[in-house]
């Protein structure tokens, strides 16, 4: 028999990509290195937040999975990668044969390198391990610091002040989500958390997490001190890259893949936040679901190849609706703005040459979509109502 295709990572684009293989009667072998069933990593900020139970992240049973053909090895660490016996080496001694391997090994949560900073009651946001740890922390009370303002910190603040614990955020620069908001989209959502009871300190720079045997507050740069009962740091992610490396595959900031996913081996392919595609890493689940779509066809000798789509984020954030979509950072476009004080509307809209390259959407969202599709196409049309959505276009360009 040949040794079958094997895939590293039991996260959302791993399984995708077995789930699209087993349907087509392959029969892949799934590893992941977290003990259990594959859970759905998106939704630990519910689970944090106490919205769904532990039952409820997950996305298969074991019976499912052996019924799809899938078969799971989870709670093992490929440890490396033998390219020309088309073999992997795990942490028990084991060896196992590959017809072909994708690396679905997704990112790294980043941990800063300031002193105190590998202290207990420091705690990374990645894995359910690290939220069940926060839930433990939350169930005593105190406080909580979250070093981070982007959506995985004040999903994180969110959860732990639905949780009991009096929760502020730390953020180094001038705002919050600086990647997905401007100044006043931030500022809205900066105040909404502040009503909430959350604190918000912009340009909070950490320099050191205080402490001995135990992590008890943070030291900013202005000299202050910030007692706390858990910090946890939610700065970023970077891609997971060291078995590939180790194997010698071309490596930049991710593992460097082509259109069909295919590494600098072409009998390895990787895919989500674990590769770079045309000198791009992705950080959310539609693109990485993509890719696993474009590696099984390829897998299956079909022809299909990857093409990266228009930038958006959907998001809710402590609530209120939040998407943007496109250049929201062009110093040279023209702002087209709506914002209403009273109910916590703004919408941003940036043109170029009568075309619109970004929008920032705070409050309402339900015409993300289209806004979406006009990315990139000449709106000089729509100007007078461009803020308004798209009940108030005219009818045969809001179809």
């Amino acid at each position: 028999m040949s040794a079958p295709i094997v895939i590293i990572g039991s996260g959302p684009s791993g399984l995708r990509c077995a789930e699209i293989l087993a349907r087509a009667g392959k029969k892949p072998i799934l590893i992941g290195a977290e003990p259990g069933l594959p859970y759905n990593r998106v939704a630990l900020s519910n689970y944090l937040a106490g919205d769904v139970d532990a039952a409820g992240l997950v996305t298969h049973s074991a019976e499912r999975l052996a019924e799809m053909g899938i078969t799971l090895r989870a709670g093992l660490r490929v440890t490396g990668i033998d390219r020309d016996a088309r073999t992997l080496v795990t942490d028990s001694g084991e060896t196992i044969a590959y017809e072909r391997l994708v690396l679905a090994t997704g990112s790294q949560a980043v941990r800063l390198p300031f002193p105190g900073a590998n202290l207990p009651g420091v705690v990374l946001y990645r894995t359910l391990d690290e939220v069940n740890f926060m839930l433990n922390t939350a169930a005593r009370g105190g406080r909580a610091i979250v070093i981070g303002g982007g959506l995985l910190g004040l999903e994180a603040a969110v959860g732990l002040a639905k949780r009991g614990m009096s929760a502020t955020v730390l953020h180094a620069v001038d705002r919050l989500m600086e990647r997905q908001l401007d100044h006043s989209a931030a500022t809205l959502l900066a105040n909404r958390l502040r009503s909430q009871g959350i604190g918000v300190e912009l340009l909070a720079m950490t320099v050191e997490i205080t402490g001995e045997d135990r992590a008890t507050g943070v030291r900013l740069k202005d000299g202050r001190i910030i007692e706390a009962d858990l910090i946890v740091m939610a700065v970023g992610i970077r891609p997971e890259t060291t078995l590939p490396r180790e194997a010698g595959l071309s490596i930049g900031r991710g593992i460097v893949v082509d259109d069909q996913m295919r590494t600098s081996d072409p009998t390895i392919l990787a895919i989500g936040e674990c590769a770079e595609h045309r000198g791009q890493c992705c950080g959310l689940v539609a693109p990485a679901f993509a890719q696993a779509e474009i590696a099984a066809r390829h897998l299956l000798g079909e022809d299909a190849a990857y093409a990266p789509q228009t930038a958006a984020t959907a998001l809710k954030v402590a609530g209120a609706g939040v998407w943007s979509g496109g250049d929201i950072a062009a110093d040279d476009a023209e702002s087209l703005v709506y914002a209403d004080p009273e109910t916590a509307e703004y919408r941003r809209f940036l043109l170029r040459d009568h075309c619109l390259i970004g929008a920032v959407l705070y409050g309402e969202t339900a015409d993300a979509p289209w806004y979406k599709s006009l990315l990139g196409q000449d709106v000089r049309a729509l100007r007078p109502v461009l803020a308004f959505g798209r009940a108030f276009a005219p009818k045969e360009i809001a179809a």
